[in-house]
């Protein structure tokens, strides 16, 4: 079956930008389980510029379904995941200057800089993903450091004309296949929305879709709960 990873990163967008106490992000990791999500996704930034170290740590007590934790390959944020063994950790690129995460992890040409951390995290019983753009070494690459799944970077699918997308749709199912052939597990996310996430479920072997930012600001019109129940919908999961 496949699952829905719901990221609340822009819930903590609004509430830090007057750095206030609401709204809540436990609260509403709560609504998006009660919707019917199958996990709660937090990036827990270098430069915490939305979601703070006391945040996942409160999810990590509240949540009743997967957690999983977005960070780049930062000691202090290796050490956060080491205390607080969330189900998963999916590593990514990080700069400060980005508005969001631009791309995939350069994970080929960083092989011995994140084999020791990926074998640190799975002895502590942390599965960890490797966020990556669909090509085929960087699958690879995946597979040569330990790590048990992908998740394929689809934000250029995303930024293309429906017109477009067939091209980058292709290597998304590329990537996904060579992965499964591999070993790998197969998850995939960014600037997935209600518009644009029927092609996406082309791709074979998806084990997890992890959705934020088109989810929260659905929900600004139709109420959080609403907002993820029409996503499961979409992906034909009953909530």
């Amino acid at each position: 079956m496949l699952r829905l990873g719901v990221n609340i990163d822009h819930v903590a967008t609004l509430r830090q930008a007057r750095r206030t106490v609401y709204p809540s992000l436990v609260e509403a990791a709560a609504l998006c389980e009660k919707a019917g999500a199958h996990g709660i996704t937090v990036h827990l930034r270098e430069d915490r510029r939305h979601i703070q170290d006391a945040d996942v740590y409160a999810l990590r007590k509240s949540l009743k379904t997967r957690m999983n934790l977005e960070m780049a390959n930062n000691p202090d944020i290796v050490a956060v995941a080491l205390d607080i063994k969330p189900d998963e950790v999916c590593m990514v690129p990080e700069r400060r200057e980005e508005l969001t995460t631009e791309g995939g992890l350069d994970v080929a040409g960083q092989i011995k800089e994140l084999a020791p951390v990926v074998a640190t995290l799975r002895k502590a019983g942390i599965s960890v993903s490797m966020f990556i753009d669909p090509d085929l070494s960087q699958v690879e690459a995946s597979a040569e450091i330990g790590a048990p799944y992908i998740e394929l970077h689809t934000g250029a699918y995303a930024e293309r004309t429906r017109s477009e997308r067939e091209l980058e749709l292709g290597r998304l199912i590329a990537a996904a296949k060579r992965a499964h052939e591999i070993g790998l597990k197969v998850n995939a996310g960014h600037g997935l929305s209600l518009d644009n996430i029927g092609p996406i479920l082309n791709i074979p072997y998806l084990d997890t879709l992890n959705i934020g930012h088109s989810i929260v600001c659905h929900a600004l019109f139709v109420g959080l709960e609403q907002a993820v129940r029409e996503m499961l919908s979409k992906l034909g999961v009953r909530s």
